[in-house]
């Protein structure tokens, strides 16, 4: 159960760019710093790149797995990502680094030894103004 003002937290390995139409600030975390708050508050995954989700449970520590093989991501009418019909105003991204030239094969589980890092990224959506398109 969800405590009273705790909001959960919206993880993917990527984010689709297609769905960003307002402004947003995408800024670089720490991963320990983010560990932390996977401890602290509710996690909605739509996390889509089955083999990687294995590496990345271990790493964070937390089970990240969609209720759902790759849930897809809907926008509100207020222009933000939504899940299950629960908007969200940031979205934490959650990718490996690989070793120089690997890439996985299509449904290939990446094994460890080919993840040199991670990469966590914070989208926050900014209040949003009314913007005539050119």
């Amino acid at each position: 159960m969800v405590a009273p003002g705790t909001t959960p937290i919206l993880i993917g390995s990527t984010f689709p760019l297609s769905l960003i139409r307002r402004p947003v600030l995408i800024s670089p975390q720490n991963i320990d710093t983010f560990k932390g708050l996977l401890t602290s508050r509710p996690i909605v995954s739509f996390w889509g790149h089955q083999n990687t989700l294995s590496a990345a449970r271990q790493l964070l520590g937390v089970d990240i797995s969609p209720p759902t093989e790759r849930p897809a991501l809907e926008l509100s009418d207020a222009l933000l990502p939504m899940i299950n019909n629960n908007q969200f105003t940031e979205c934490w991204v959650v990718s490996p680094e690989y070793t120089p030239g690997y890439r996985p094969n299509i449904g290939e589980e990446v094994p460890m030894e080919q993840i040199t890092g991670w990469q966590v990224l914070k989208i926050q959506w900014l209040a949003h103004q009314a913007e005539e398109r050119r």
